[in-house]
């Protein structure tokens, strides 16, 4: 009877399903997990302590006449004995190419130069530049990669270079 008893207890506790202790209500909380990301290092700041200087140069005129020898200026030969007679005396390769350049732009000109070590100065200062959006272009591929879904990768910086029509 003692083996009957216990096998009708169990049998009810199996087909009861525990519902005799009571219900136990289960809470569903949704929150936001944060990702822990790897930061990666900067770039190094940009250095553009290289100073330019820019000259400009017009067409004003500079007076200089020729030093007086004995009280009057020498001559040389006269424009009409010369291969190019329109030419005026002194005239170089660089008054030529003066010439050519106002006929191109209408009749002004203006120069705007740098020295040498100036000119350098501003390369130095360009491929800094380049140098930090080519690091900051790399850390923006790094992110694009950590936070794409299903491990799909982030495409790098491309440069175009567009052939000109001559």
């Amino acid at each position: 009877m003692i083996a009957r008893t216990l096998l009708i207890l169990t049998a009810l506790i199996t087909i009861s399903g525990c519902t005799l202790f009571g219900t136990k209500e289960i809470e569903i909380v949704t929150k936001p997990v944060q990702i822990e990301i790897i930061q990666p290092t900067m770039p190094r700041p940009i250095e553009l302590n290289k100073a330019i200087k820019w000259y400009v140069v017009s067409e004003a005129k500079i007076i200089n006449p020729c030093v007086k020898v004995d009280g009057k200026r020498p001559k040389t030969c006269e424009l009409d004995q010369r291969e190019s007679p329109d030419w005026p005396v002194g005239y170089t390769y660089l008054d030529r190419f003066l010439d050519d350049m106002k006929v191109a732009g209408g009749g002004d000109m203006v120069f705007v130069a740098a020295s040498i070590k100036d000119y350098e100065n501003m390369s130095a200062n360009t491929q800094e530049l380049r140098r930090y959006i080519r690091e900051l272009g790399e850390v923006i591929i790094y992110y694009r990669n950590v936070t794409l879904p299903n491990g799909e990768k982030g495409t790098g910086i491309a440069v175009e270079k567009k052939e000109s029509k001559k």
